[in-house]
């Protein structure tokens, strides 16, 4: 790797077997548990706790890690890292992985290993996303099933009871997230719950449901209308009560945000100004691939136009005035927190023409930018642009792939 672990030693994922020792893995965490805790066999009337996660180091390879222990250490562990973080994992006991027995309630992955963390002999270390190889970082967007594999909205709709209790893959774009709700149930654990909206082409809107921290914690990542999520392994169910189907995020599941794989449709300008004009007055999105060069970029705007404060709840700007999210705090006055994003507006050009006042937002910005710290801005042509990714193109493969573009 071209960084600062360049003159480390890392086993690659690929080469993981049983029983190996004294091993340093590196890798992206791209799916992880809630702390659980359970009694204590051999100390009765005490408990242990694990929590599990995912960590991946090349397109096709990721395996399960898992720790078990005390609480504060179990705690002071899965504090330590979310979803989206690079770690180095020292010292793990490599396990044969028991394929039907854990991937009942664990991430499908193509590895027969599985990893083992004890407090005494193993580490796991944050690195900082400055210190990463960026092929690492870019794992966090690719799906870890096949970029076609996966169900409509309105495919689950249709076949209704048929996918009842079915655990399949969705591809949508995000329509509103939900205020976290916190309860104690009837046997004093807590919990907490977070229903997510999504929507494509086919369905308007269909509810996804967080029963966890961690999903509920990235789900407080994602722009309405803005981000788009494959969601691997997702449960499907009937909820009699508001008589539909739903989807149910469970101990499988893994969500991709931002998944460019899955986006393979290329266009020119003009293409996708065409296709904005035959679908004028519907909402729903359409996705693909631009080759152009940024025209505009006013980075010397007042600063209120290039940085914003986005409530932490459901990611809406803020007014500035008063510091407070209209969408969450409508009928109370209670603070919430927010944080500062970049929301810019940026042209697009290519020879076919220009797309203005382009949504340039979020990470995808600080990715772009190279530098880290709703309401949408509409363009002036009616066409809402939102950048889900922006990288340098390959000269020759931006050449074949407009080679074969043909006007509107």
């Amino acid at each position: 790797m071209a960084n600062s672990f360049a003159t480390r030693t890392f086993t690659t994922l690929s080469d993981l077997q049983p029983n190996m020792a004294n091993l340093k893995v590196i890798g992206v965490v791209i799916g992880k548990t809630d702390v659980k805790g359970f009694p204590d066999r051999k100390n009765i009337g005490s408990e242990r706790y694990t929590f599990s996660f995912t960590i991946r180091d090349s397109p096709a390879h990721f395996v399960n890690a898992a720790s078990w222990g005390n609480e504060d250490y179990i705690k002071s562990l899965s504090d330590s890292f979310r979803v989206g973080d690079c770690v180095i994992i020292e010292n793990p006991l490599i396990q044969r992985k028991e394929i039907e027995r854990e991937e009942k309630f664990s991430p499908a992955t193509p590895s027969n290993c599985k990893l083992l963390l004890s407090e005494n002999h193993s580490t796991v270390k944050v690195c900082s996303s400055y210190e990463v190889d960026t092929k690492l970082l870019s794992l966090i967007h690719l799906p870890v099933k096949e970029s076609h594999d996966y169900y409509s909205l309105g495919d689950i709709v249709a076949n209704g009871h048929s996918l009842n209790g079915r655990i399949i893959n969705v591809l949508a774009a995000v329509k509103s997230v939900g205020e976290p709700k916190y309860f104690t149930t009837s046997d004093r654990r807590k919990g907490q719950r977070c229903e997510v909206r999504l929507y494509d082409e086919t369905e308007s809107s269909f509810a996804m449901t967080c029963w966890d921290n961690e999903s509920i914690l990235l789900a407080q990542s994602w722009m309405p209308r803005e981000t788009v999520i494959f969601v691997s392994d997702v449960r499907i169910s009937f909820d009699k009560f508001r008589n539909c189907m739903t989807a149910t995020v469970i101990s499988k599941t893994i969500i991709t945000t931002n998944p460019v794989s899955t986006i393979v449709d290329v266009y020119t300008v003009e293409q996708l100004k065409g296709k904005a004009l035959k679908n004028e007055g519907k909402a729903d999105p359409s996705y693909g691939i631009l080759y152009a060069y940024i025209s505009t970029l006013n980075i010397d705007d007042e600063t209120t136009k290039v940085v914003r404060n986005r409530c932490s709840t459901c990611g809406y700007i803020v007014n500035e005035a008063s510091n407070m999210c209209t969408i969450c705090n409508k009928n109370s006055l209670d603070f919430k927190s927010v944080f500062l994003s970049f929301d810019m507006l940026i042209d697009l050009t290519d020879h076919t023409g220009t797309l203005h006042s382009c949504s340039l937002t979020g990470s995808v910005a600080e990715e772009t930018l190279g530098c880290t710290f709703v309401v949408s801005h509409r363009a002036r042509s009616g066409l809402k642009i939102s950048v889900l990714s922006c990288k340098l193109a390959d000269p020759t493969e931006a050449s074949r792939n407009l080679s074969g573009q043909t006007r509107v």
